[in-house]
Formats: structure tokens, C-alpha cells, sequence
């Protein structure tokens, strides 16, 4: 199995409630994400919504889908939601939520290894496109996502990090220092 660490960053000129609402109604995902192929309801949860249980199918740029489920482990409303991956791809997955003046700001961070064995076998030389394609789905999210709120998306950044311990809130340095990292490099 190959392990990924992703950390995604959307910000957003809409406000944080319609966002918090759009990213809750998984169900409708396919509706504006347009690399979700499919969902599921397996479980809807308690009335929060924790334990909920959908199958997601997923399909980048590149020629293949990946389907998994996810549970939600722990929700905070308008702050955090967090869930555990099983399937084609297992991890967990934190969305956090945020406002910097009329900006709303979302950031994923998605640690996941793949259980697809021509994946793991291809990953020592596939894994830039693995991560491309990864950063491609997300980008497309976040244009979705703006658009359905007719919105506009400020920056959509994706960059890979240490893997987080599940629960330990990931530093905004770390982003902000990788930011700086992919800014000097790509003006070399």
C-alpha cells in the first residue's frame, strides 16, 4: 500500500453558512463536482449526521475511478467534519471551515493510502500522476463548488504534507511555508 498526504485549500467569496450547507449535502456532490460519479447513502447517521455511511465513486483526469465509503466520525457544526475511508482508497479525511473577512476559507486534509494493487504496483513511478490527479479533482471541486454558489474561487492550493495524527489540528504555517516553497520554485 502507498500512503498520500494532501492538504487542499479553497477560498471562497461566499458565505461560510452556504458553503458549510453545499459541502454537508454530500448526496448532491454530483451535481457540482463534476469528478463524483456516483453517491450512495449506505447509513444516514443520527440526526447530525454522525455515522453516516455513503459510497462515493470518483473520476479524475486520468483513466481510472475510484470508489470507496466514507463514515462521518465527528461533526462541528460550521468548523469541522471528520471522516474514515474504506475501500478502493483508506484514510481519514478532515474538512475544516473558516472566515477571513468576507472570505470563506476550506481546507482538506485527506491521508489515505490506495488498495487497488495495479496502483500500488505503479506507484513508485506513477505516484507524481497519482498526486496530479488527486490536485485535479479537488481544483475541480472547488470550481464547482464556486460556481453552484455563484461564487468566485480566490485560490485553490494543493500541496502534500506530513501525515497528520488524527486529531492534532495541522498548522497553518505548514501551509503558508509550503505555499512559499511551490511560489519561489516555480520563479527559478
Amino acid at each position: 500500500m502507498n500512503d498520500y498526504h494532501f492538504l487542499t485549500l479553497w477560498r471562497l467569496t461566499a458565505p461560510l453558512n452556504e458553503v458549510w450547507d453545499t459541502l454537508r449535502d454530500v448526496d448532491h456532490w454530483a451535481r457540482w463536482w463534476p469528478c463524483v460519479r456516483e453517491v450512495r447513502t449506505l447509513d444516514p447517521g443520527d440526526a447530525d449526521g454522525v455515522g453516516a455511511v455513503r459510497a462515493l465513486t470518483w473520476h479524475g483526469a486520468l483513466p481510472y475511478s475510484l470508489t470507496f465509503e466514507t463514515r462521518i466520525t465527528h461533526i462541528d457544526p460550521m468548523r469541522e467534519v471528520r471522516s474514515v475511508a474504506t475501500g478502493e482508497a483508506e484514510g481519514t479525511g478532515v474538512w475544516r471551515f473558516e472566515t477571513e473577512g468576507s472570505i470563506t476559507v476550506v481546507r482538506y486534509a485527506w491521508d489515505v493510502h490506495t488498495r487497488r494493487e495495479w496502483m500500488n504496483k505503479l506507484a513508485p513511478l506513477a505516484r507524481p500522476l497519482f498526486r496530479w490527479n488527486h490536485n485535479y479533482v479537488m481544483r475541480r471541486g472547488g470550481e464547482g463548488l464556486a460556481a453552484v454558489l455563484n461564487a468566485h474561487l480566490v485560490e485553490c492550493l494543493d500541496t502534500d504534507l506530513p501525515p497528520a495524527t488524527l486529531g492534532k489540528e495541522r498548522d497553518p504555517r505548514e501551509l503558508r511555508e509550503a505555499r512559499a516553497r511551490v511560489s519561489h520554485d516555480s520563479h527559478r
